[in-house]
C-alpha cells in the first residue's frame, strides 16, 4: 500500500475519532521537529500519536509495541509506553502508535545545565539498558538500519565517501579509525541497544536528562553503536565521563569511533543530510580522527 494522504493534523484527528473515539475530543498539535522516520504528534496533554512516514519504518511499531513495555521498569528514566495500537485507515497504509507523553524538551534545543553530569547519567540509563535480559530480542538487521550489527555493511558505503572527501580530510587517519572499527567485534552475549543515542532523542528538564525516546532503531547486539554520541555531542570531561561510567573495553571504543565516523562521513559527503548537518558532521570527523591519534599515541 502506498501513503495517499499526507501526515498531519487532519490526518490524526480523522484516525483518532475512527478508531479511538473516547480520545475524539483531544486536541491534536504537531510536535516540532516531527522527525524523519516518523512524525508525532501531541495528544491532550498527557498522549503523543506517532506514525511512520514510509514503509521501510513499519517494523519499528510492533517492536516497539512488543518490547518498550517490557524495557520501561527496568529503566532508571521514563521511555515511551505505548498505550494503544492503530490500524491502517482514513488513507493511511501502515500500523501506528499512541504513547504516554513524557515531560521535558529534546537536548538538541539546548538547556543542558552540566555536559559532564549529563553524561554520567546517560552512561547509566545505557548500562541500565545492557543489563535488561536480551532473550527472544530483535537481532540487528534493516529493520533498525543494522544498529547493533556489524560495522562491515557500511564498508562500501564509507570508502565511497572517504574517495569523494579525498584532500578535505586526513584520509589516512579515517583509514585507520575504519580499519579498526572492522577489526573486532562484540564478543560478549548481545545486549539491548538504543540504536539512536542522539540529542534529539535525549529530553532534558531543569538542565538534567529526564527521558529517552525514539527506540525505532532498538535492537540486541553489540552496543558500539549507542557510542557515537560521544564524538558528536561531548568533549573534553564530558567524554571521558561518558566513557570512564561505560567501562566497556578499548575495541568497543574503536568500533563506537567507527559507528560515529560512518554517519560524518556519508553525510559531510553529500549523501545525506542538509547544509546545517552536513557542517556539524566536518566537526563530527575532525573529534574522532584527533580521538583517535591520542589513542593511538598512547
Amino acid at each position: 500500500m502506498d501513503l495517499t494522504a499526507p501526515i498531519d493534523v487532519t490526518l490524526v484527528r480523522r484516525l483518532i475519532a475512527a478508531q479511538f473515539p473516547n480520545w475524539a475530543d483531544l486536541p491534536v498539535e504537531p510536535v516540532e521537529p516531527g522527525g524523519w522516520d516518523n512524525r508525532t504528534f501531541r495528544l491532550g496533554d498527557d498522549k503523543s500519536v506517532r506514525l511512520p512516514s514510509a514503509a521501510s519504518y513499519v517494523a519499528q511499531v510492533e517492536k516497539e509495541q512488543r518490547w518498550l513495555p517490557r524495557l520501561a521498569p527496568h529503566l532508571p528514566l521514563p521511555i515511551p509506553v505505548p498505550l494503544a495500537k492503530g490500524a491502517p485507515g482514513q488513507g493511511y497504509p501502515w500500523p501506528w502508535s499512541v504513547y504516554g507523553w513524557l515531560r521535558g524538551r529534546p537536548a538538541a534545543n539546548g538547556g543542558i545545565a552540566d555536559p559532564t553530569q549529563f553524561a554520567r547519567s546517560l552512561a547509566d540509563l545505557l548500562l541500565a539498558l545492557y543489563r535488561i535480559d536480551a532473550t527472544g530480542g530483535p537481532p540487528a538487521g534493516q529493520h533498525n538500519f543494522h544498529r547493533g550489527g556489524r560495522l562491515a555493511v557500511y564498508d562500501a558505503e564509507t570508502r565511497t565517501a572517504l574517495s569523494a572527501l579525498t584532500g578535505r580530510i586526513d584520509t589516512d587517519t579515517a583509514q585507520e579509525v575504519w580499519a579498526s572499527a572492522l577489526g573486532s567485534g562484540w564478543q560478549r552475549p548481545p545486549v539491548w541497544v538504543h540504536g539512536d543515542v542522539a540529542s534529539g532523542n535525549l529530553l532534558v528538564e531543569d538542565g538534567k536528562l529526564c527521558g529517552v525516546i525514539d527506540f525505532g532503531s532498538s535492537a540486541v547486539g553489540d552496543p558500539a553503536c549507542d557510542l557515537a554520541i560521544a564524538w558528536i555531542e561531548f568533549s573534553g570531561e564530558s567524554r571521558q565521563a561518558f566513557r570512564d561510567a561505560l567501562a566497556l573495553d578499548a575495541e568497543t571504543w574503536a568500533r563506537g569511533r567507527g559507528w560515529a565516523l560512518w554517519k560524518a562521513l556519508i553525510t559531510a559527503s553529500g549523501h545525506d543530510g542538509n547544509q546545517r548537518e552536513a557542517a556539524k558532521s566536518w566537526a563530527v570527523i575532525d573529534e574522532v580522527l584527533a580521538d583517535h591519534r591520542r589513542v593511538d599515541r598512547r
